[in-house]
């Protein structure tokens, strides 16, 4: 589910930290519809713009993921479809799909939590974002706070552990 918001994070905390946390309750709402939990947050001068997590599965469509959703509703909240000077966080690396399209946002910074092996397309599998070819540069970041990686990876793993148990024979 979409939704925009307005919401200060106060600056005496790490606001990657407080940023990234924001993304992961997404991700949670996302495995409480039965999507697959990825969460993401845009913000633009210490302002939480747009949230949204995954909804491929409730939209039938499968471009509906936590970053395309937030991307979407960070431009009409902004009313540009450039998104010069924000920074996106989401709880799982990018895949080729959604980074193409920040990198066309024009963001200045994405900042995501778990890896990811099968189609991280910011470093795992490959990185869109290190072409230096490319008209526009966005910084890829990965959270440092290992805590915060453990927590966007384990909401990952928890949730296709209980549909695996889900699916098996009784």
């Amino acid at each position: 589910m979409m939704q925009t918001l307005a919401t200060d994070i106060a600056p005496d905390t790490d606001s990657d930290a407080a940023f990234m946390q924001l993304a992961l309750a997404q991700a949670h709402l996302a495995a409480d519809c039965g999507e697959v939990p990825v969460g993401a947050v845009l913000v633009k001068d210490g302002r939480v713009i747009a949230s949204a997590h995954n909804t491929p599965i409730a939209t039938h469509d499968p471009t509906a993921h936590a970053e395309i959703m937030v991307l979407r509703a960070a431009a009409q909240a902004l009313g540009n479809y450039r998104l010069d000077g924000c920074t996106l966080y989401v709880t799982l690396e990018p895949c080729a799909m959604c980074s193409g399209a920040m990198l066309h946002a024009r963001l200045a910074r994405v900042v995501f939590g778990a890896p990811d092996p099968k189609t991280g397309a910011a470093g795992s599998v490959l990185n869109l974002f290190a072409h230096q070819q490319l008209n526009h540069q966005t910084q890829v970041v990965q959270v440092h706070d290992s805590v915060l990686q453990h927590a966007c990876a384990s909401v990952l793993r928890e949730f296709f552990q209980y549909r695996r148990k889900k699916k098996a024979p009784a």
